[in-house]
């Protein structure tokens, strides 16, 4: 019997059925957002953008849009909730549509909702430059290497200003975690993470313009959150069939999740890629 692989589980998990799992998860991950909302000055980015679209309305696109943890991070953390960044027309791309309508539901002021992509960044089907922005923040894990190039050249057919990818790099813990899990629990067999660093060389073979920067941080949670933390690395992994007792019991998981455990409090090292793109 086939095995269900990385991108066909994590499309199974974005649904209501995984909404436990999903909150349980993001009770660590929502750390992710926050730092990426406070690494620069997003309101005077946007003013920005807004400056150079000549007082149109900006058109921006979310690509694998989640639960809409990003903007709401931005208007939380990040001040642009203000008069001074105005309305943005927010379209939504995710081949979930329990995702899509998550963060349809989690937009605030500025961000309006827009037009619904229910597909995948490389079948996606839109006029050349069509937006202002896109950008893909903690979203291409589960895009194959084999299509990552096709979904980077999507990406860039749609942009008529600047993309940002946010992503972790492969020795971070998403990254670290999966492949441990994959030899851990599936005989080493499954397509891996891409990672920051894989889009970086692709969008170096296309001849796009880019720049990177780079933050460093941890989730964390204390030994006894032990349902928060199972959700949490259950999900990074995209698989509730699998406990933080098997996980633990494991020699290959175990001996990795016992070097994230320091004095009661479990700590994920963390170090994601911020990449700002200018075709």
């Amino acid at each position: 019997m086939r095995v269900t692989d990385t991108f066909e589980r994590s499309c199974e998990h974005w649904s209501e059925a995984k909404r436990c799992e999903m909150e349980s998860f993001y009770a660590l991950a929502s750390v992710d957002y926050r730092h990426l909302a406070q690494a620069q000055d997003w309101r005077a980015w946007f003013e920005t953008q807004q400056a150079q679209a000549a007082g149109r309305t900006l058109r921006l696109l979310d690509v694998a849009c989640g639960s809409g943890k990003f903007p709401a991070a931005l208007v939380r953390h990040a001040d642009i909730g203000g008069g001074s960044v105005q309305p943005i027309d927010y379209a939504l791309l995710d081949p979930s549509k329990f995702s899509i309508a998550e963060a349809r539901r989690a937009l605030l002021a500025p961000f309006v909702p827009g037009e619904e992509y229910e597909t995948t960044l490389q079948t996606l089907d839109c006029p050349p430059r069509a937006f202002d922005i896109v950008w893909a923040i903690h979203a291409l894990y589960a895009l194959p290497a084999a299509e990552l190039r096709g979904g980077l050249e999507r990406f860039v057919h749609a942009l008529d200003g600047v993309g940002f990818i946010a992503h972790a790099c492969e020795d971070a813990h998403y990254l670290r975690f999966y492949r441990h899990y994959l030899d851990a629990f599936h005989h080493g067999q499954g397509v891996p993470y891409t990672s920051a660093e894989q889009i970086v060389t692709t969008l170096e073979s296309m001849g796009v313009t880019f720049q990177t920067r780079e933050i460093v941080y941890e989730n964390g949670a204390p030994e006894t959150q032990r349902g928060h933390v199972q959700g949490y690395l259950q999900r990074c992994v995209f698989d509730d069939s699998v406990s933080l007792e098997q996980m633990l019991a494991n020699h290959i998981t175990g001996e990795y999740l016992a070097t994230c455990l320091h004095d009661g409090e479990w700590r994920f090292a963390q170090r994601v890629m911020m990449i700002f793109i200018h075709p």
